[in-house]
């Protein structure tokens, strides 16, 4: 799948050291675009773009990136999902599902056993990719004030 942007071919990479000076402020621009009521704050970027080496992928035209997924490594063989953002424009044309494959495809080769990760419980779309996936929701519903109050979140959990 290659999708166009203006006359661009839309792709997908891992994100390196050598990307990052200029990778890192496109990511902080996509995460505050994605998520305006709670972005991660630069420094908190730079710092698990940097602890998560090799589990993070963007979506990219060579220029700009238009899409992200950042996952941690295995701990006791569980890992998490820690952030999926897609420019507005591309979302729903399937960026977000092939870089989910390609992080968790990268999880199974580190030795994960399990995924896990949390949602905005209104956020439909999101919910019905990881479910497509196979993240099932906790039994116990969203979490009331996971992120703080008025931040509920549902968990989900994939079994790898």
């Amino acid at each position: 799948m290659s999708q166009m942007s203006g006359e661009r071919p839309l792709r997908i990479r891992a994100v390196t050291e050598a990307d990052l000076e200029a990778d890192l402020p496109l990511i902080v621009r996509l995460d505050a675009d994605a998520f305006p009521h709670g972005p991660y704050p630069y420094f908190v970027l730079r710092q698990l773009v940097t602890a998560c080496a090799d589990l993070v992928y963007v979506v990219h035209d060579g220029t700009d990136l238009y899409g992200y997924v950042l996952g941690t490594a295995p701990n006791d063989a569980q890992s998490w999902v820690l952030s999926l953002a897609i420019t507005p424009g591309l979302r729903g044309k399937g960026f977000g599902r092939r870089l989910m494959t390609k992080l968790l495809a990268q999880l199974r080769a580190k030795g994960a056993h399990s995924v896990r990760l949390s949602v905005e419980p209104r956020n439909d779309s999101a919910i019905a990719l990881y479910r497509s996936l196979g993240f099932v929701p906790d039994p116990d519903g969203p979490h009331v004030g996971y992120f703080g109050p008025g931040e509920d979140r549902l968990l989900m959990t994939l079994t790898l």
